[in-house]
């Protein structure tokens, strides 16, 4: 099973296993991570599930599509290179090792 990595606003590490098949947004919000919000619970309507890609992950996963962008119009601290809605990254075995930084505010 992929771990992903997220990493909260204060710092706070979670190594967290995450089903191949799930979104980031699901893996962290099941676990319960600070900062992953899923008000729209992954149906990419809102960006309360916003975080950053480390950059060295940013080519490894698939591009945003248009919906996406659209959304992260209403984020805070959007980075037009590793913002991404987590909801919108679906995890496969290639995304072991993962990893995302929790954005600092959610809109």
């Amino acid at each position: 099973m992929p771990k992903i990595t997220y990493i909260e606003a204060s710092g706070l590490r979670h190594d967290i296993d995450v089903p191949v098949g799930h979104t980031v947004m699901e893996g962290g919000r099941d676990a319960g991570v600070e900062g992953i919000v899923a008000e729209c619970g992954g149906s990419c309507s809102c960006s309360t599930c916003h975080v950053h890609v480390a950059p060295e992950w940013v080519d490894k996963i698939p591009s945003r599509e248009e919906m996406e962008e659209d959304m992260l119009d209403f984020a805070i601290d959007v980075d037009p290179v590793t913002s991404r809605l987590s909801c919108q990254i679906r995890v496969t075995e290639a995304l072991d090792g993962l990893v995302v930084h929790v954005a600092k505010e959610q809109a």
